[in-house]
């Protein structure tokens, strides 16, 4: 169910412990804000100072008000603010907008002070967001407690900057987008980015959710309660770059960087991860709209040739397919055009709009009807002939009457079916795309744009939701090769036989226990081939003899391992690992292994554990998929032996928090079955 934070956003009053008449001090701001709703419930302004603040009486303090707070907004100086808290609550507040700044974000001492302050918040039966917060705002219940008004409508943001709020306000305008609540994250002392997004998910009057994050406390209890929301939910996060991979110990710490797993965590769980406050914008208006494609096949139509190939290009890469259209909908689409129409898809008018604008909604309903077609993007001119309002005399105030009941057809034909469509129009503020734009269909300037709205509503393969933790397992207590790979065989991955030795006889006496060739790895290296310590292809005592004498040489390792060398003949080489995330837990990766995983970077990723049919998918969206399916006359490799392979190892890694790092490399997958080579882990 989540938490209570009722007090938070429909409180019974609320007092601004702060209030000022000093415009650049943030109590006179909220205060401001806070009155525009004194008709909704009582709202009592306090001043250290009292006297009065904008024209209303300002109490001295929460005390002398005399009767109970619900709510407290706190922005004081840092020095008063724990002795204005415990007031809050000793006047019964159930909730506190802490604005005031000094604590976690200045170091160890400021983050024991907050501690302290959540404990008692908590302890007290009330929440608090902040502190070093900028407010929150519901406009489903007339609460405005954040320095700006934002427009009403149906998104939730939650943010962990002001400024990204404020841009996203003025970008949200033109797609007629509002906000139900916005509230600004601060540092999260008590009520959590999970706790409001859980909330605002069963909140009425929320459609979507958006989300700026910088850094998550709780990424994968972020991503549980994203992908249970029922609810798009978009997430603009920052500081996804590839420091955190300079100190990385396996092949699998280095090529999960924070951008991969938070790509992952949000694929897993329906998350529509975007870069930008433009992106999120476009993202959020083509979700906002409550229509979802049923596939991924985009008809595009224009009236103008270039227009129709820069929309399709971009469809494209934005990971859609512009098929060609079916041939009784190209007749159809005949029968409703001109000769020199192009039909195929782009479908292209050919200067028909000019001489009968009625003829972009007649296509736009074949195109909407058509069972072949998930969604439409209408692209070009549109909204041009409305746009000159008659500047072109009576043949142009024709077209233009003629372009704005093509718009209201467009937008009556938009609202009978559940299928996505998206206009790119070179006037998106005419009278045409405005009617368009009313009636919920996403209009843009940028073809790109288009482009991205429509891939936003299209289904993903990848959200499988987020994959539940094990029960922990007895802890490994040693981490060297042969302590991992008893334990991956336990946990059932097959190994090629081994025995641990020491010296030239025992290494030998492995000659009378299993046939070669043999393998000799010395068993103190982490990256043992980047080293020298792998000897492989030795054909008998003889060739072991050798290799033991130059390896411990070289080396001097305290053991060795001799194994049987498994048969390379048309098998491929995987890598498995799991990463263990601060943030998010444990990441799998899978991709093409061996000596040259980290120059190949072929890889996918999904939080841990992964199941046998996630393993499949994993794997066939690689870059180099096709080479599992057999080419130039080598055999297909058992797929779906590697993927029970990868839910093994991945669910070993998950039931053991003790390790930072597993790993498999190679994973070897043969035309029937398959075999780990090598196994690493990195105890955390």
């Amino acid at each position: 169910m989540g938490r209570d934070l009722s007090a938070l956003f429909d409180p019974v009053s609320v007092a601004v412990v702060g209030a000022s008449d000093d415009p650049a001090k943030y109590g006179h701001a909220i205060a401001a804000q806070a009155l525009r709703a004194d008709g909704r419930r009582p709202v009592h302004l306090v001043n250290r100072r009292g006297g009065t603040v904008l024209g209303r009486a300002a109490a001295h303090s929460l005390s002398a008000l005399g009767e109970p707070v619900d709510l407290a907004v706190v922005s004081v100086p840092a020095a008063a603010f724990e002795e204005t808290v415990d007031e809050a609550l000793r006047c019964g507040a159930r909730a506190i907008v802490a604005i005031t700044a000094g604590f976690a974000e200045t170091g160890g001492e400021g983050r024991d002070r907050q501690l302290a302050v959540a404990e008692r918040v908590r302890a007290a039966g009330a929440v608090m967001v902040g502190p070093n917060c900028l407010g929150l705002a519901d406009n489903t219940t007339d609460l405005f407690l954040a320095s700006d008004a934002f427009t009403p409508g149906g998104v939730a943001l939650l943010s962990q900057s002001g400024n990204l709020a404020l841009e996203l306000q003025l970008r949200f305008r033109p797609h007629g987008l509002g906000f139900s609540r916005f509230v600004s994250l601060g540092n999260q002392a008590d009520v959590t980015l999970v706790d409001l997004l859980t909330d605002c998910a069963r909140h009425e009057g929320t459609r979507a959710i958006a989300v700026y994050a910088e850094d998550f406390a709780d990424g994968r209890a972020f991503a549980e309660a994203a992908a249970g929301a029922g609810k798009p939910v978009v997430l603009l996060t920052g500081g996804r770059g590839d420091a955190s991979a300079r100190s990385a110990r396996s092949h699998t710490g280095a090529l999960t960087t924070p951008a991969e797993v938070v790509s992952a965590a949000c694929r897993d769980a329906g998350v529509e991860l975007v870069a930008t406050p433009r992106e999120l914008t476009v993202a959020m208006a083509a979700l906002s709209a409550s229509r979802r494609a049923a596939g991924r096949r985009v008809a595009v139509l224009t009236d103008g040739g270039g227009h129709g190939v820069v929309a399709a290009d971009a469809v494209e890469a934005a990971g859609l397919d512009v098929p060609e259209l079916s041939e009784p909908t190209r007749e159809r689409l005949r029968e409703a055009l001109w000769a020199p129409s192009a039909v195929a898809n782009p479908v292209d008018l050919a200067g028909m709009g000019e001489q009968d604008p009625d003829s972009y909604a007649r296509t736009v309903a074949a195109l909407l009807a058509a069972e072949e077609v998930d969604a439409v993007l209408l692209t070009g001119y549109f909204g041009g002939y409305a746009a000159d309002d008659g500047g072109l005399g009576a043949g142009g105030t024709a077209l233009a009457d003629g372009e704005r009941q093509a718009a209201r057809l467009i937008a009556a034909r938009h609202r009978a079916t559940a299928k996505p469509l998206v206009v790119q129009s070179m006037y998106p503020a005419s009278p045409s795309c405005r009617t368009l734009a009313e009636a919920g269909v996403p209009v843009f300037a940028a073809t790109e744009d288009a482009a991205r709205a429509l891939a936003a509503t299209a289904p993903t393969a990848h959200h499988t939701g987020v994959p539940s933790l094990p029960p922990p397992a007895a802890p490994l207590r040693a981490c060297g090769y042969l302590h991992t790979r008893r334990a991956l065989e336990a946990a059932g991955l097959a190994f090629p036989a081994a025995r641990e030795v020491h010296d030239e006889t025992e290494a030998l006496a492995v000659t009378e226990e299993f046939d070669g060739p043999y393998v000799l790895k010395a068993l103190h290296l982490l990256h043992k081939s980047d080293e020298g310590g792998v000897a492989l292809g030795l054909a008998g005592p003889d060739e072991l003899r050798a290799a033991f004498r130059e390896m411990h040489t070289r080396l001097a390792a305290p053991a060795y391992s001799v194994e049987a060398m498994a048969d390379l003949t048309d098998g491929m080489e995987l890598i498995v690992g799991v990463h263990r995330d601060p943030r998010f837990g444990p990441v799998a990766m899978v991709g093409l292994g061996g000596v040259l995983a980290e120059a190949l970077h072929d890889v996918a990723f999904a939080l841990a554990p992964v199941s046998a049919d996630r393993a499949l998918r994993l794997l066939r969206g690689l870059r180099t998929a096709a080479v599992l399916d057999g080419v130039r006359g080598r055999p297909p490799v058992d797929i779906a032996a590697a993927a029970a392979a990868i839910e093994t190892i991945t669910a070993f890694a998950a039931a053991h928090p003790e390790i930072a790092e597993t790993e498999v490399n190679p994973l070897l997958v043969r035309p029937h079955g398959v075999l780990a080579l090598d196994s690493r882990a990195v105890l955390a």
